[in-house]
């Protein structure tokens, strides 16, 4: 394989021009010859420099210009790779090997003059913490770990931040206790040139003075073991409840120790959890005392964003984004309008390429930050960290661009823009209801002819996640459909249930709803995803299941065990029946089965919506100009609960709601009908229609009771209602406690 402007390298040999640096040039060609040889089997050798050999790659560290930067050049035979310092020329060996063209036994690199390329943001990391709570770092040895790091690094990533105290749980996975991993993370860290940063809330009250020494003596011990260490952070909350009287305090002692250990270290401080006003004291005393130690504001989860923080906060400070890459519903960045089939399956911390979405992100909070540290809690979100890293060096690359790149080097040059478009095609297979996405079995037949291509593949761990993914999407639209179909067959058995008796039709129903685990849809796809999992726990320690690989909860990367969590409401409609038996006469019995039947089918001329789900609520309002201010946008989209572990049996349509406000639009009204509001949610619900307030005939604040609101005639004569959903003042309460609407039907008398 050798391209048109190609330089054939396949017999090249790698030369050093003496510099100040060479262990820096000695690190960055042994990085250069093992990653070719793993993807060549080529074995460049080294030769002494000024030694004449065709062709040559030439590794040199120019000693000056900006920080980080590199150029590339070719002349006649000659490839040569400069860095102005030891990362831009680890970061010239990078591009190298993203561009480089190869199979086995060959090398070809395109002839190119790159000019001089530095990073537009100066922090560009991610968190790789070694704990029990990760789905996967846990399982890692200090080898694993360093082939990681430096796999992010030739990506553009300068900066690691480790958890080196916070999770006291016992994993049963790890190779080394977690002192000897956060040394050996920052002896990785020192070897490669790159900031060692860690995280580290204080989850006890500050207060207490046992435990506040105890923890400073933590620190202490963590600053001496580590030879490299850049940045310490300390979160506000989550974890932690800390006010700022207590917090800036104790920054200020742990201060003392940090400088004597690591002079150059800074403490920055996050304000997530922190109120309005603890926000304000915090902006305040940092104008006011300035401290040195102090090296900016981290911008996260729960907390006042960059462009809020920015213009606050002092020039002298700069703010670092600390943005969730690795979660998909209850986050900072919730796939706006998942499907529930996804979210109830998937769940929140699946396999999760995003790299249209997270470009959106990154460049839009960019301009108000010095930089990023993502937080990861695995190696599911490997894409969007590669994503980030592409964008935090030049944000006006493109997705595609960075995915080809990505293909090329983990798995092939020949099938690179066909693999990158399936990784494109995988996110567009969360956009829009499931049901209608013919698409996702699109997606699938792309990854299966790649997968029956590339043979060769198939212990990589990056190339087993895409293809899980793949299956995992098509299966579960397939069981979707599938599933649907049953439910409907059920509704059909229960409004029949006066000429066959409600016993008989619970009976019949019953045999329905089991023929989703009987006669499973896809058991061949259902038997590769299995296996694909298991794949992934020996190959790279991704633990997709409690009981099979001891994840640390259900939450945390568990899809396996969700796989076949029902995606209709067997659960909710097999207990209904247990309770519908034991009624006292038959036409209560009846009367039960006859409103399971229409809960969703309220009849001509009345309208029904789950709100939560993008297949089934056509009269819901949506924000969707995600461009403009993702955060907003994504404020208005579905809330996905948490119950018994992932595995509620309550109705779906329960499971997936609206927070206020909230806007329905409905048109083609009879305007000589009365209409009646009807709604399922938790809280009180403040109602306005065409701008009047409703008032309520029936009030509750349980979600799974009917609320109930005439409306007045005079509103829908002109066929047509807007329905808004006023909000209330909610900001003391935890947003898992913010009012919610589930389910709204208009209902005509």
């Amino acid at each position: 394989m050798c391209f048109a402007k190609d330089l054939d390298l396949s017999n090249a040999a790698v030369s050093s021009v003496k510099s100040s640096n060479p262990s820096a040039v000695e690190i960055a060609s042994r990085v250069l010859i093992e990653e070719t040889e793993k993807r060549t089997g080529i074995s460049w050798q080294v030769v002494a420099p000024g030694t004449e050999a065709t062709p040559l790659i030439q590794l040199k560290v120019s000693g000056s210009g900006a920080a980080e930067s590199y150029s590339i050049t070719t002349e006649s035979d000659t490839v040569v790779l400069c860095g102005a310092d030891k990362r831009g020329l680890l970061f010239a060996v990078g591009h190298f090997l993203r561009t480089m063209n190869w199979e086995p036994g060959v090398v070809t690199f395109p002839i190119t003059n790159t000019g001089v390329l530095s990073p537009v943001s100066p922090i560009r990391g991610h968190q790789l913490g070694y704990r029990f709570r990760a789905n996967s770092y846990d399982t890692w040895d200090d080898a694993q770990y360093e082939q990681y790091i430096r796999e992010l690094m030739l990506f553009g990533c300068n900066s690691i931040e480790n958890i080196p105290m916070e999770d006291d749980r016992e994993s049963p996975h790890m190779p080394l206790d977690r002192r000897a991993m956060n040394r050996r993370m920052s002896e990785i860290c020192q070897q490669y040139g790159l900031e060692y940063w860690v995280w580290t809330p204080a989850v006890f009250d500050l207060s207490e003075k046992e435990k506040r020494a105890a923890h400073i003596a933590e620190h202490i011990q963590l600053y001496k073991d580590c030879p490299e260490l850049t940045g310490v952070f300390f979160p506000g909350g989550d974890p932690g409840a800390n006010p700022p009287e207590l917090v800036l305090p104790f920054l200020t002692d742990l201060s003392k120790p940090l400088l004597k250990s690591h002079p150059k270290a800074k403490i920055w401080l996050s304000l997530q959890w922190f109120d309005e006003k603890q926000c304000k004291d915090i902006y305040a005393w940092i104008e006011r005392e300035r401290p040195a130690w102090f090296g900016g504001l981290v911008s996260g989860p729960s907390s006042p964003s960059a462009e809020e923080s920015r213009p606050i906060l002092s020039d002298v400070y700069p703010i670092r984004d600390y943005p969730d890459i690795t979660h998909t519903v209850r986050c900072q960045f919730p796939v706006p309008w998942w499907d529930p089939a996804f979210a109830m399956t998937l769940g929140r911390e699946c396999i999760n390429p995003r790299p249209v979405f997270y470009t959106l992100v990154h460049n839009y909070y960019a301009p108000y930050t010095t930089g990023f540290i993502t937080y990861s809690d695995g190696i599911h979100d490997d894409v969007n960290k590669t994503i980030w890293s592409a964008l935090g060096w030049d944000p006006t690359v493109t997705p595609r661009d960075t995915l080809i790149d990505y293909a090329r080097f983990f798995f092939s040059s020949k099938h690179a823009e066909a693999i990158a478009d399936g990784i494109l095609a995988q996110e567009k297979n969360w956009e829009g209801p499931l049901a209608e996405n013919g698409s996702v079995d699109a997606t699938f037949a792309l990854w299966r002819q790649l997968e029956d291509a590339l043979p060769e593949l198939a212990d990589n761990w990056r190339w087993q996640m895409l293809l899980v993914r793949a299956y995992y999407d098509c299966y579960t639209r397939k069981r979707l459909l599938y599933e649907t179909g049953l439910e409907e067959k059920v509704n059909t058995l229960l409004l029949s249930a006066k000429d066959t008796g409600a016993v008989a039709a619970i009976d019949a129903s019953m045999a329905v709803l089991e023929r989703a685990v009987s006669e499973n849809i896809a058991p061949e796809m259902q038997e590769r995803i299995i296996a694909l999992y298991d794949a992934l726990f020996h190959s790279i320690g991704l633990k997709s299941s409690v009981d099979k690989y001891q994840a640390s909860g259900y939450e945390r990367g568990c899809s396996l065990d969700f796989l076949d969590s029902p995606l209709n409401n067997r659960w909710f409609l097999e207990d209904e029946f247990q309770a519908i038996r034991v009624l006292p006469d038959e036409s209560a019995r009846l009367a039960a089965l006859q409103k399971l039947a229409t809960w969703e089918n309220p009849g001509p001329g009345s309208f029904y919506d789950d709100v939560g789900d993008p297949g089934k609520s056509p009269h819901v309002k949506r924000l969707e100009n995600l461009n403009l201010e993702p955060i907003n946008v994504l404020d208005n989209c579905p809330g996905f609960s948490w119950w018994d572990t992932g595995f509620s049996r309550k109705r779906l349509s329960w499971q997936h709601t609206l927070n206020f406000p909230m806007t329905m639009v409905y048109t083609g009204l009879d305007p000589e009908a009365e209409y009646v509001l009807r709604m399922t949610g938790t809280g009180f619900a403040n109602i306005q229609a065409d701008g009047y307030a409703l008032t309520p005939s029936i009030a509750t604040e349980n979600l799974e009771e009917i609320k109930e609101y005439p409306i007045p005639k005079l509103l829908t004569a002109d066929q047509a209602l807007t329905v808004n959903w006023v909000p209330e003042e909610q900001s003391e309460l935890n947003w898992r406690k913010h009012s919610t609407v589930a389910e709204v039907w208009l209902i005509k008398r």
